[in-house]
């Protein structure tokens, strides 16, 4: 299946996708932000099918800010634009998109020994949010 996505719309996809990595990584800032971003990366760059080809590139020229909250409120709503976007074009690449993120967001709280910090736990709970909020 092919997506007719414009450059913005794929800089939507990875600004959600990495942005949400990143998020991650500052959640996990107690532990290791290295290993987080790390596994999430590979989760992302491990990605199929068109959504896996626009996510192979982290973004380039975002910018993100200075802090947690900052950054949030970039990658959270492109999160949902991007499942919108996708709803639209291709159910189906929604489904991966969704699918792609949870998995990164996963592997990222998984680095942690043990159960993730709460601080992770509630990062991945708002990433998710948006993803639904489409």
């Amino acid at each position: 299946m092919s997506l007719a996505l414009t450059d913005q719309d794929k800089l939507t996809l990875r600004t959600a996708a990495w942005g949400a990595v990143s998020l991650m990584s500052a959640a996990g800032a107690a532990g290791s932000p290295h290993k987080v971003a790390t596994h999430g990366s590979i989760a992302l760059t491990s990605a199929t099918g068109p959504v896996g080809h626009v996510l192979t590139k982290a973004p380039k020229g975002v910018k993100y800010g200075k802090s947690v909250a900052d950054l949030a409120d970039v990658v959270l709503p492109a999160l949902t634009a991007a499942m919108s976007l996708l709803k639209q074009q291709a159910p189906a690449e929604a489904d991966n998109f969704r699918n792609t993120v949870i998995v990164a967001i996963e592997a990222s709280a998984r680095t942690q020994n043990g159960d993730p910090n709460p601080t992770m736990t509630e990062m991945a709970r708002k990433i998710t949010t948006a993803l639904d909020a489409a």
